[in-house]
Parts: C-alpha cells; sequence; structure tokens
C-alpha cells in the first residue's frame, strides 16, 4: 500500500508557502517565512567592517545563526546558551554557505551581514526554510540599501532555495513534514541557485543504502519543488 501523506498532499506537491516582508520593524531585512506548519523568521543585520582575515581586502563577509525557540516543539527545548548542539552548529553553517553563494563580496564592500534565523514552529524542513527565507530576507535589505544610495547596486549574483525530499515506504516524497521526515528510510536536504545549479545535498540512508537512479529521483524531484520556490520568490520581489 502506497504511503498516504498525513496532509493529503501529492507525493510532488509543496506545502504551502508564504513570505511575509518586513515582519520586524529594526531589521535590515526581515520576512516570516511559513511552509505549512513550519515558520521561520529570518532577519537580516548589516554592520561597517569584515573579521580580521578580510580586513583591507575590500571585500564583505555574510555569516548566519540559526535558534529553534523553546515553544517550537510540542515539547519545550531547551535554550541553547554558552554550547551550541552539533545540529545547530550544522544548520548555521549550512544556511551561511548557501547565502555566501548568492553575494559579489566586492560590490558588497568592507561590510557584514548577519542573517538570524528563528524557528517559531518546526514541523520538519526548518534549515532549507531558513535557507529559502533568508534569501528573501537578504534580497530585501540589500534593495533597501541600494534605494538609500548606500550601495551603489544590488550584489547579489544569484538566488537561492532550497527543500527537502525523502524516501518513505518506498514513495519518492517531496518537502517532508514531520511524520514523514521520522518515518523517511532515505532523508536528503538539496540547494539550488537560480541556475538549479547544485549548491549542496544532503543525502542520508537512515535504514540501509539507496540507489543511484533513487537519487537521481529525488533530485528530479528537489529540483521541480525548487523552481517553484524560485518563482514564488521572484514574483514576491516583482510586486
Amino acid at each position: 500500500m502506497a504511503w498516504q501523506r498525513p496532509d493529503g498532499r501529492q507525493a510532488n506537491e509543496l506545502r504551502p508557502v508564504s513570505f511575509e516582508l518586513d515582519f520586524t520593524k529594526f531589521a535590515a531585512g526581515s520576512v516570516l517565512t511559513r511552509c505549512g506548519h513550519t515558520q521561520v523568521l529570518c532577519t537580516v543585520s548589516i554592520t561597517d567592517g569584515v573579521p580580521p582575515f578580510l580586513r583591507d581586502s575590500g571585500r564583505g563577509w555574510l555569516t548566519a545563526e540559526y535558534r529553534m525557540l523553546p515553544g517550537a516543539t510540542p515539547e519545550r527545548q531547551r535554550r541553547e546558551l554558552m554550547k551550541l548542539s552539533g545540529r545547530t552548529q550544522e544548520i548555521q553553517r549550512l544556511i551561511g554557505r548557501s547565502l555566501r553563494s548568492t553575494l559579489d563580496f566586492e560590490a558588497l564592500g568592507e561590510r557584514t551581514i548577519t542573517v538570524d534565523a528563528d524557528v517559531l514552529q518546526a514541523d520538519a524542513g526548518t534549515r532549507t526554510t531558513s535557507i529559502t527565507g533568508g534569501y528573501v530576507a537578504l534580497k530585501h535589505a540589500l534593495t533597501k540599501l541600494v534605494a538609500s544610495g548606500e550601495l551603489a547596486q544590488l550584489p547579489l549574483v544569484n538566488e537561492v532555495a532550497a527543500i527537502s525530499v525523502g524516501i518513505v515506504e518506498g514513495e519518492a516524497l517531496l518537502d517532508l513534514k514531520y511524520e514523514e521526515d521520522v518515518a523517511a528510510a532515505v532523508d536528503c536536504n538539496v540547494v539550488l541557485n537560480g541556475q538549479l545549479d547544485i549548491i549542496e545535498v544532503q543525502g542520508t540512508a537512515e535504514e540501509r543504502s539507496y540507489s543511484r537512479s533513487q537519487l537521481n529521483q529525488l533530485l528530479d524531484l528537489a529540483e521541480s519543488g525548487i523552481q517553484d520556490l524560485l518563482a514564488q520568490q521572484r514574483q514576491l520581489f516583482a510586486n
């Protein structure tokens, strides 16, 4: 019997996605990104100066931080304060790598961009939602700098979006929610740019190995979902 998706979606169907710009007042750019029941607040801060390894280079930098609020899951999560878990460190590095791929650091100049991804509610896909929403917040912030005259041009060279895919009960599925994520025999996170070139693929066999043809199927599924996400990002800035 084929896997019945808890929310009734087709295997190749995304959860409903929305972006609410300027969700907070003081950040250079902010967006509340919803992907089904997963909600991530992405905010961007921009400061003059760069880390020591980039001083006097004329190039900027981007870093990312990721946190999950205590009430984001059914059982309260303890706040990560002085020591971050390995999972948190790995996710925020992924977000940083993904968003750095979009930037022309020379056009940015010696500025540091910090992208904060705070998970308000988690129903799987928090890292991929953080990347997709993080790009929206980043572009929103940089567009404001160009409009104010602080930047001569938009220092973006590409777009980026991310989605999860997996195999549950032998079926390849797009955009896993929690019940599917925990049941998946294969779980992948895929990050692509605006040309659908690969930024990162994280693919794990949770139970047993999977074939090259299954991986190709998952990548095709992810690509179709990311095309949809990129279109939604573009529509947001076309308005």
